[in-house]
């Protein structure tokens, strides 16, 4: 085999393995309609007022998790989990979101990435901006 016919059959390797991840990706749930105003002050989220401190709250699919993240910054998710096959919202801790059914993990770090080999989709992330004390929490 020459070195263009090589480099030709590595291209097209290359292109399938990144046409087969995208194709993956596109089958992933990207975000569902929400728009929230939740208010710190609410005896719900006092969890939610320290860095590292979360809330639970109905929304969205199975259930929203607020996580403030350094005090300053939030991320919400829905608790559905990404494979969309199982009935129960995903557990939290240790800033990781699991799936019941399936063991999977998403961090909450990291935009919801599948901590899980063999998983893709990411964890459905919502936008959340925080006014004083209100926290508007929509889908982007």
């Amino acid at each position: 085999m020459n070195l263009k016919n090589l480099l030709l059959t590595c291209v097209c390797f290359l292109a399938l393995t990144t046409c087969n991840t995208n194709a993956n990706l596109l089958n992933c749930i990207q975000s569902l309609p929400l728009n929230l105003v939740k208010d710190l002050n609410n005896p719900e989220l006092i969890k939610a007022q320290t860095p590292g401190g979360y809330a639970e709250f109905p929304g969205g699919n199975r259930g929203i998790l607020l996580f403030n993240k350094n005090g300053n910054n939030f991320v919400a998710f829905d608790r559905l989990c990404p494979v969309n096959d199982c009935n129960q919202p995903m557990t939290f801790e240790n800033r990781l979101l699991k799936c019941r059914c399936d063991g999977s993990t998403y961090s909450v770090d990291f935009g919801g990435a599948p901590q899980t080999e063999g998983f893709q989709c990411p964890a459905i992330e919502y936008q959340v901006i925080r006014n004083g004390s209100a926290l508007s929490i929509s889908n982007f």
